[in-house]
This record gives structure tokens, sequence and C-alpha cells, in this order.
């Protein structure tokens, strides 16, 4: 039976990247990158190649090997595995580069900050305080050389090949037989004499005085060099000197060092290094330390490296997230963290946490959310967004904090164009419905329209038309005047989205009422768009052929390329709306807010305010002004008389019933509210915003505006006259093709959304009751007449006093 011999460097779990090495520490020592082989991650492997002739070094190496395994700190180098053969030594540790290299590219993009300079020394000083005050161990090799960078841009302390022990344990110093590492000795190792009475750490002191020397002014040329501090800041120099002070006693311990520099205006006295010193320590902080570090933190991260950012800051983020309890205060250094992360980064590390917070309870953390949606919403895709974020998105709807409410519509911007069709179609709608009809607040009403005429080209064709002109109407009767210039500018946002037709008979009329309203912005935007309107209906009009270029997007499939139209046409409605709601909740806590009366129909200015009148819910007919000539007529008839007792009053009730019929604010077929009036001093509680609780959403509150009753048999339409022109053109009327359609069109097709009627109450039912109101005062003039006749024709002298003036 043969038995073959293991390779242990090809079963090593560990493999050399086949780009070139590094380098490494003067000496025998070769950086290589690696990665491990099971997941891929990076590493660095120190390489030593064991030759002949050359044990003196190989045990330098070897103890190195044990030295690395054995000591544990943060600011030195991590060792991970190993590998010891006869043929070579492998070391591996965390993925590193040396800091020579290191420098040197980012000198090429721009230098690194005095931030980051202060904290490495600081991590290589508290690396030397560890070994001489803690392990009385010398180092013995402080150079540039033997100091690497990690990917957070930690500064770690490496090189342990000529380490010995201060206590004089296992013999002096090793020799290191390596000409480039003898300029950093100190010059008392080169007298011979011994006069020299020294600490234990005053060697690496000098060390470190040359390191730092060779950061700010590049490689130390000679020793004689120190004497210059160059670049040195000279926060620092101070110290420096007592670095490379001729007399080795006057050199200060490795922690009396941090000490100073740490002291008010030294060299490491700034937030970069306290954010740092904080980290370190985050997990025995309290609580209450940890929140205000966090708010803090936000502030200082724009000057903060970007590297530390990521490796450093974003880890701690998102542990005191999951493990700490920190709560909603790690969302805005969190984001702000997350703008230096590449997308698949993005995804790996921050949206299972965005996720997870959105279900969260806490307010102010789905506020923060809402408020910071801008940063990740690019990362989110449509499912994760239609079933993981949305659900738990709208119930910030129904939330009785406002400023929660005014958050969520505004978010809807941003997640319109990744809901799916139900969501945004019905259960959006649902809600947008309810809000513009029943919140208390002026500000959120109007920012509801100003967001559906932002997202009504990510509607669907047939959503559009059931929606848009009835909530855009719907708006223009709010008693808070910039809901009423949100309803007209939403008209206006989206005028591509409607027929000729709609144009003419809905949002004409809708807008020529606003031109008499109180408010000069709502008048002046409404004639804005009124000549809109009107000049799109006359270039059709002149050029029949434009109808179909006009009228392609009313049919058209949701399109999201059009949201950025609507975007330019207005920002949120309420400038500061924020500051504005606020306001309104310190001013009005409990009660609701004085626009929450139902609104009157706006009055031309100058003209007195009509006496209180109940206003029943109703909705105007066709024949409503028809109705109130003929109750003129009957009444100038039934003065002539001038008989008061000639009069019923009471049978008049039906009359004055109808005459008291006006267009609701909701312009719906509401039930009658009995009491309701219109005089703003007087609020009962069915003129609250309260009462369209019964009423639902959109569908049952909302009307569009009745079609007009067609023409009487034999009417000649407009176009059909000549006036004078030149002779008709053979192109076609669009305009006379739409009257004629709704002249020999059937019954008027009733828009439904869900299983609620759009419509309140169906034409004919209206005109059925304006026909019997009509038939029953022509009964009641019928029989008046015959009174008088009857008394007319009685004989004898009137009686005195019974005839009364006016």
């Amino acid at each position: 039976m043969w038995f073959f011999a293991r390779d242990p460097v090809r079963d090593f779990p560990f493999e050399l990247s086949p780009e070139p090495p590094e380098g490494g520490p003067p000496g025998p020592w070769v950086l290589h990158r690696g990665r491990k082989k099971a997941t891929g991650s990076p590493v660095s492997i120190f390489v030593y190649d064991v030759k002949p002739g050359a044990e003196e070094q190989t045990q330098v190496a070897k103890a190195a090997f044990k030295r690395l395994k054995t000591l544990r700190h943060p600011n030195i180098l991590a060792y991970i595995d190993g590998l010891e053969t006869d043929k070579c030594l492998h070391v591996v540790t965390e993925a590193v580069t040396p800091l020579r290299i290191y420098l040197k590219a980012r000198a090429e993009a721009g230098g690194l900050k005095e931030l980051e300079l202060s904290w490495g020394l600081h991590q290589i000083v508290k690396a030397l305080s560890f070994l001489v005050n803690d392990c009385s161990l010398i180092h013995n090799n402080v150079c540039m050389a033997a100091v690497f960078v990690d990917r957070a841009g930690e500064w770690k302390l490496g090189g342990l090949d000529y380490m010995f022990s201060a206590q004089g344990n296992g013999g002096g110093p090793p020799l290191k037989g390596v000409p480039e590492l003898e300029q950093y000795d100190p010059p008392e190792l080169a007298d011979g004499s011994g006069r020299a009475v020294r600490e234990k750490w005053s060697a690496d002191m000098w060390r470190l005085g040359c390191l730092i020397w060779e950061v700010f002014n590049g490689p130390l040329p000679r020793a004689a060099a120190l004497r210059n501090p160059g670049k040195i800041p000279k926060s620092l120099v101070p110290h420096y000197c007592e670095l490379v002070g001729a007399n080795p006693k006057l050199r200060p311990n490795p922690a009396r060092f941090l000490q100073n520099c740490r002291a008010p205006g030294g060299f490491m006295n700034n937030r970069f290094v306290e954010t740092n010193l904080f980290l370190e320590e985050i997990q025995i902080k309290e609580p209450a330390e940890k929140q205000k570090f966090f708010q803090e933190l936000s502030k200082s991260l724009d000057s903060f490296p970007e590297d530390f950012c990521r490796h450093k800051v974003l880890p701690q983020l998102l542990t005191a997230f999951e493990f700490g309890n920190a709560g909603a205060v790690v969302l805005t250094p969190l984001f702000k963290v997350g703008k230096f992360l590449s997308t698949e980064e993005y995804q790996q590390k921050i949206i299972p946490v965005v996720v997870k917070m959105f279900s969260s309870t806490d307010r102010a953390m789905r506020i923060r959310l809402l408020q910071q949606m801008e940063q990740f919403i690019q990362y989110l895709d449509e499912p994760t967004v239609n079933t993981q974020i949305f659900p738990h998105v709208v119930h910030g709807f129904l939330d009785t904090n406002p400023a929660i409410r005014e958050q969520t519509v505004k978010s809807m911007l941003l997640l319109a164009p990744k809901l799916n069709e139900a969501n945004l179609n019905v259960e959006l709608m649902k809600h947008f419905a309810r809000l513009q009809a029943k919140d208390e607040q002026g500000p959120i009403r109007c920012n509801t329209t100003v967001c559906l005429g932002k997202i009504g080209s990510y509607l669907s064709a047939s959503t559009r038309h059931r929606v848009l002109t009835s909530a855009f109407s719907r708006a223009t009767k709010d008693p808070f005047a910039p809901s009423r210039v949100a309803g007209v500018l939403g008209f206006a946002a989206t005028h591509n989205l409607y027929s000729m037709s709609d144009c003419a008979h809905k949002i004409l009329p809708v807008l020529c009422g606003l031109t008499v309203d109180p408010e000069k912005s709502v008048r002046d935007q409404a004639f804005k768009a009124i000549r809109s309107f009107l000049s799109k209906l006359e270039s059709v009009s002149e050029d029949p052929t434009q109808l179909a270029e006009v009228e392609k997007d009313v049919h058209a499939a949701s399109s999201p390329g059009m949201g950025g139209a609507a975007a330019s046409w207005a920002g949120w409605a309420v400038t500061g709306v924020s500051s504005l709601t606020s306001k309104l909740i310190r001013a009005h806590p409990t009660a609701a807010p004085a626009e929450t009366n139902v609104p009157q129909r706006p009055m031309p200015e100058g003209l007195p305010a009509p006496a209180p009148t109940t206003v029943p819910a109703t909705p105007t007919t066709s024949g409503h002004w028809e109705i109130q000539e003929e109750d003129k007529d009957t009444e100038e008839d039934s003065s002539a008389t001038d008989r008061w007792d000639d009069e019923d009053w009471g049978s008049l009730e039906e009359a004055e019933s109808v005459l008291a019929q006006q267009d609701d604010w909701s312009t719906g077929g509401q039930a009658s509210r009995a009491g309701q009036t219109s005089n703003p001093g007087h609020k009962s509680p069915e003129s609250d915003w309260s009462s369209w609780e019964a009423e639902g959403s959109w569908e049952q509150g909302w009307q569009e505006p009745s079609p007009l009753e067609p023409p009487p048999e034999g009417t000649r339409l407009a176009s059909e006259y000549n006036w004078g022109g030149p002779e008709p053109s053979d192109k076609g009327d669009p305009f006379a093709a739409l009257s004629a359609r709704r002249e020999a069109g059937a019954q008027p097709k009733l828009d439904s959304w869900g299983d609620d009627n759009w419509e309140g109450l169906e034409t004919e039912s209206r005109q059925a009751k304006a026909e019997l109101a009509r038939k029953k005062r022509e009964e009641r003039r019928r029989e008046m007449e015959a009174k008088r006749a009857e008394k007319k024709a009685a004989k004898g002298p009137m009686k005195l006093g019974t005839r009364k003036l006016d």
C-alpha cells in the first residue's frame, strides 16, 4: 500500500493572490495579498522562506511569529492564522497596507488630513504604551516600515521581529543585521561607554520621533535631519522635541506623551479622536451617553474620512440599533454614512435595517424615516416596497399626530413610482380621499391635493378619469385658501390627462366659479388656468386634426416620465408647511381649526354677505336657477293683491326647501343635514369635518358635475350656422361631434370605485324632483288665482284693517 505525504501549503485554508507582493518590513518577510478559500474574504499573508545558513534570521522570524500570535491589542496587527513548515513560515493577519504605500496613495488623492494623522499616531503611541507599561516589552523596531493601515484607516503596529523583554529575561536585544534600520537607533546606543542613564521606553520614544518626522516630511535621509521639524504641526512640535532630545532620561513615557497631546489645544485634542475613543468604549457607556453621542455624530461625519465612516462608524451604528436599543437617533448618521457605500453594500447592510425600522411603533423613528426617505428610496426594489414598506407606511395616514400624517403624504411622492396597481390605484387613493375630505389640518388637506397632482401621471387611465377631476374640484371648495390654489394648480399640472369634453363641461365651470373667490391668490391662479384651457380648446377648434395629439395621454397607461412635469408646477403648496402645521397644533391642541366650518360659496368682493339660511346637502339640479326665477314671478303675483290673509305660508315649505338648495362643499349627494347653517359664527356639529366620517371616502363624497340636458328636438348647434365668415371647412368639427354624442348618447355612464358610486344622486332622479316641484307650483298658482277671483266676486265693502301695507 502506498502512502502519499500531504502538502500543508496546499491544504492551508488561505491562498496567496496572484498580484505581486506589496513588500513588508525590512528583513526577510514579504507581504502578499490573499484571501480565505471558503469565503473569499481578503487577508494579508506575511511569508518567510527558510534559507540554508540563515539560522539566526530564522530564529528571529519564528520569535516574531510567536509574539504576534500571543499579543492581542486593538492597535497591534491582528493575527488570524499561521503555517510553519521546514521550508517556510506563513502568518495570516487582517487585510492591511504598509503605511508608506498608504500615505503615497492618499497624497496622490489630495493628502491626509491632520485629523487622520492625529488619530493614527495616537494608535501607535497607545500600542507602545501597552507594550512598555503592561507587558514590559521593548518593540525595538518602531519605524515607517513597521506600521500598517487597515481598510478603516486604523493604524496597526507590526514588525515584532526584534522585540525583547525590558526586564532582561531571555537575553538582550537581538541583532538586526539590516542597515536600513540602524538610522532609527537613538544616539546613546552608539555610545559604547554606557554613561547615558535611560528609561526602558527611551529608545522606542526616540524611534517614535523618527516616525513622526517621516509621516509629515517623507523618508528620513539621516539622523541629523531630525533637528528641523519641517512640516510637523506647531501644536505637535514641543512634544516632538521631547522625543528626539539628546537626554534619554527626559523622553516621556508613552502614556504621558498621549496625555500631553490630549491637553486643550494639543495636536490630538479634536472631535475625530474623541469620536474614536468613544466608539472603542461604547459597550460600557450609559444609554444617555450613547443617545447624546449619536445625536452629535451626524454633525461631524462630513469632516471624517470616508473609509473610517464605512468600516468603523457604520458597524457601530448597526450594532447600536440591533442590540443597544439606540432607536431613532442612529438614523441621521446611518444615512449619512450610507452615501459612501456602493449599491451592493447598501443592499446588504442598510436596507435590512431600514425594513425592520418601518415596522417599529416608535413615532420618532417613523417620522425620521419618512423625512429621510429620499436618501434610500433608490435602493429599495418594488417587491420590498409593496410587501414590507408600504403596509407599514399607510398607518401614518391614520396617526393622530399631524406631523406624521403630513410626512406620510409627502413620502408618497417617492413611493408612488414603485407601488403596484392595487396599492397605488386603490389603497392609496382611499387614504388620500379621506385626508382631503376630513383631515382637520388645512395644510395636510392642501398637501394631499398637491401630492395627488404630482403622482397623477402614475395612476392608471381609469383611476385618473374617476379621481382627478373630482379631487381637484373638491379642493377648490376647501375653506383653506392654499388648498383652493392647490386644486387650481392640480388641474393645470394634469391638463394633458383630460379630454376636450371634460375640459369644457367639468373643469372650466369649476374654474370660472373661482374667479370671484375672496382670496386674490386663488383668483389669479384661476384666471391663468382658464386662459390655458381656453387656449387649448381654441387651438383644437381652429385645427380639428390636433384633437388626437392633444388627447393622446388621456387613455394612455401610467407614464412615470411625466412625474417630472408635474413636479415643476408647484412645490409643497404651503411654504414651510411643517412649521405651519406645528403652529396650528400648538395654537389649537384640542379643537379643530376655524377653517373646518362648512364653507359658503365664495362671494365677489364688495358685495354684502347673504343672511344665514338653511343649507341642505342636496345637489343643485340643472333647473335650479329657473326655479328661482319662477318663484320670483309667483311672489310678485301674490304681492299684487296686497292681502296678507290671502297667503298660505305653511303651504310654501316645500318651495322654500327648493329655494334653499345650493352646492354643498362636497358637491356630492350627501344626506340632508337639518339645521346646518352657512353662518361662520354658528358652527353646528354637522358642519365639522368629522361629519365626513359617515360618508367614508372619495367614492361616496365626491360627485362629478352632472351632464348637461340634451337640447330640445330641432335645435340647431352653433356650429351649424354660418356667422358671416368664410365657407365652412370640409374638416370635421370635434366640438360638434362631442355635442352630438352627448345628444344622441344613452344614459350617462356612472363612474364607480369599488362597490360605491361616485354619483351621489342620479341625473334622472334630480330631473324628476325638479319636475315634481314645478308641477306643484303650477297647481298652487292656479289655486291662488281661483281664490282671488272668488274674493273679487264677493259682494259688500271691504272691512277696515284687512288691507295690510308692505
